[in-house]
């Protein structure tokens, strides 16, 4: 499965097709929507005839290459689907499609996402954003007595990358010790394993370019651990959870999982909060559909906040892709706006070729009165 990056998404909103027609295909695959083949193959098949028969693809100007370019995508389109689709536990689908263009891009996600299609010069990107940086890049740190291993998450399952599980002393190994010195013996044993088991922690969190942090352990356990831990390392960790001692990855994953996404609120919510300041006192901020489509426009957006499933009609100036709430003349070059029914697309597009970044804001509902888009701005 794919995990949808921000350098992915930026690598995909710099595409605009220019000898044809871009494809772009969701299909949700979740068990409670498409518990069975019939059924997603059902699916599948009515959303590329909604495609074929769209405006996108039935508009008057298209050239007689370029529709026949589209028919070779939709077939191509059509053969994946029948022939080579693998779900493999994926709950979702995004495919990207622009033959004449070269461009073929299958996304298996991890994450369920709306059934969607499209047929434009560009592609449909607004559904990916929610799912950014989920299924990837945290780490899981198990710790005891006898075990160190530390876990990446990669493409939505968690792998092991360091196994530094030691046999701790156990009553037999006691000798002619007296208890006080074994047990002082025990505790020390168990101090440099918990420092080892920190460093090779501190090792993966620089190497992986400072992910978050969810330990499990036991609460005797923590304290001690906690006390090996680097400041940088101690500030990323997001959580510590109680799991059974012979945990497999998947039973890790489920643990985590809850920290990690609220972590994703609190972070959420520090953005909206910045945001909220510098509208406030009018300075680096701008609220509404006009001027945020017009800041994404110029490049000037630092991160993009959208309210999850808010929606607006635009339009596109169709000689350089500036974009606007309201018709009219493109004001850099005099063309006509073209009408587009995906704002939000075009506002995320654009923020992410110009290297701004996107959040979905699913838990607060601050940009409901703002027609629930807004942004922070560089300058």
């Amino acid at each position: 499965m794919t995990t949808v990056s921000l350098e992915s998404l930026r690598d995909l909103a710099t595409f605009r097709a220019e000898n044809g027609c871009a494809i772009s295909l969701y299909l949700d695959l979740h068990p409670s929507v498409s518990p069975t083949a019939g059924d997603t193959a059902v699916r599948v098949e009515s959303l590329l005839d909604r495609a074929a028969k769209s405006h996108g693809a039935t508009r008057g100007d298209l050239a007689h290459e370029v529709r026949e370019g589209l028919k070779a995508d939709f077939e191509r389109l059509h053969r994946f689907f029948a022939e080579e689709l693998e779900r493999d536990g994926a709950h979702g689908f995004a495919v990207f499609a622009a033959g004449l263009d070269n461009v073929w891009r299958v996304l298996p996600l991890s994450s369920s996402v709306p059934d969607a299609a499209r047929v434009a010069d560009d592609f449909l990107l607004a559904p990916l954003v929610p799912l950014l940086g989920r299924g990837n890049g945290a780490l899981v740190a198990v710790v005891n007595r006898e075990q160190g291993r530390v876990l990446e998450l990669r493409d939505g399952r968690l792998e092991e990358i360091v196994d530094r599980t030691e046999e701790a002393p156990s009553r037999h190994d006691q000798g002619g010790w007296s208890q006080a010195r074994f047990q002082r013996h025990i505790e020390n044993v168990a101090h440099e394993h918990y420092k080892t088991v920190a460093a090779e922690l501190d090792r993966a969190f620089r190497r992986l370019e400072r992910p978050r942090i969810v330990v499990a352990c036991t609460e005797d356990v923590r304290p001690e651990f906690a006390t090996t831990l680097h400041t940088e390392v101690a500030d990323a960790v997001v959580g510590w959870v109680a799991v059974e001692q012979h945990a497999g990855p998947a039973d890790l994953r489920e643990a985590a999982e809850p920290l990690l996404e609220r972590w994703r609120a609190e972070r959420q919510g520090e953005l909206v909060e910045r945001w909220r300041e510098e509208t406030g006192r009018n300075a680096r901020g701008v609220s509404g559909w006009e001027d945020t489509l017009g800041a994404a426009s110029d490049g000037r957006i630092e991160t993009l906040l959208y309210q999850q499933g808010t929606h607006s009609d635009a339009f596109r100036c169709p000689a350089c892709g500036r974009a606007s709430a309201g018709a009219g003349t493109c004001p850099l070059d005099g063309t006509t706006m073209e009408f587009r029914d995906d704002g939000l697309d075009l506002a995320v597009r654009l923020t992410l070729a110009h290297g701004g970044e996107v959040h979905a804001v699913e838990h607060r509902r601050d940009l409901d009165p703002v027609g629930g888009i807004g942004a922070i701005l560089r300058y």
